[in-house]
């Protein structure tokens, strides 16, 4: 249902379970932190300087597998609290930069993956909200941060009182992901941008993403967020990529980054 490849310095995580929509059960949710995982060794042996996230099919992740749950005895904490929110902090703190290619419906956990992953590209016609107003459940998996975050109070309640999806063109004007592309263009415009970002400076880009990180989590300021980041470029400056892009830029030529330390 998983499947990892790596190649180019890119591992390519695959949510393989179309005939379903990707959705996860628990077994899948254990598989994709594995699959995490075992990118994540990748990094540290310097195979691996990005990670992408795709589904298969025409849906990038319907959510969880509710088909064989009983709500009699369903073990939501062990589900929700056991299993996803460790999954989705495993990823959110991936050691490489982290991408999404998202395509049709992107709801509940499929939503908590795209929230945990640094960039997500979606389709146009991509579907994205809260369907749960049917289940007489509640939107899960950092849907509650990312829509409040992103699109205020009231637009989040409206969404989920009404169960309203919006489109991925929709998704990207209202600034909860990065860019959108006709449905076609997707994976092949996705993969130029991601495969050029894993040719890059690797060390800079994660001391970006933990300095975003703490702005978005401890609400860091704007002087205490510098104070991070002089001390984030101090650390760089041993960095064989951080001499390579000085001497190229002086050399008038493109640098050629290892990502390396």
């Amino acid at each position: 249902m998983i499947e990892l490849s790596i190649s180019e310095g890119i591992a390519t995580v695959m949510l393989n379970a179309p005939k379903k929509m990707n959705s996860l059960d628990p077994a899948g949710l254990q598989e994709l932190s594995k699959a995490y995982d075992k990118a994540a060794q990748g990094v540290s042996e310097g195979t691996v300087r990005a990670l992408v996230l795709r589904g298969e099919g025409r849906g990038f992740c319907a959510g969880r597998d509710i088909s064989g749950v009983n709500p009699a005895d369903d073990d939501v904490m062990g589900y929700l609290d056991g299993l996803v929110q460790p999954l989705l902090e495993k990823m959110s703190s991936f050691p490489a930069p982290t991408f999404a290619i998202v395509q049709g419906a992107c709801l509940g956990v499929g939503l908590g993956l795209a929230v945990a992953t640094d960039v997500v590209y979606v389709a146009e016609n991509a579907k994205i909200g809260s369907p749960f107003a049917n289940l007489g459940a509640t939107l899960d998996s950092g849907g509650h941060w990312l829509f409040t975050e992103r699109l205020g109070a009231h637009r989040t309640l409206d969404m989920i009182y009404t169960a309203q999806l919006i489109s991925g063109a929709e998704a990207v004007r209202s600034g909860l992901f990065s860019r959108a592309f006709p449905a076609e263009e997707l994976v092949e415009r996705s993969e130029e941008i991601i495969a050029k970002v894993a040719q890059g400076a690797t060390q800079a880009f994660i001391a970006s993403k933990k300095l975003v990180a703490q702005i978005r989590d401890e609400r860091a300021g704007l002087w205490a967020s510098m104070r991070t980041e002089n001390k984030a470029q101090a650390a760089l400056c041993d960095t064989s990529d951080y001499a390579e892009g000085f001497k190229s830029f002086q050399e008038k030529r493109p640098p050629v980054f290892t990502g390396g330390n």
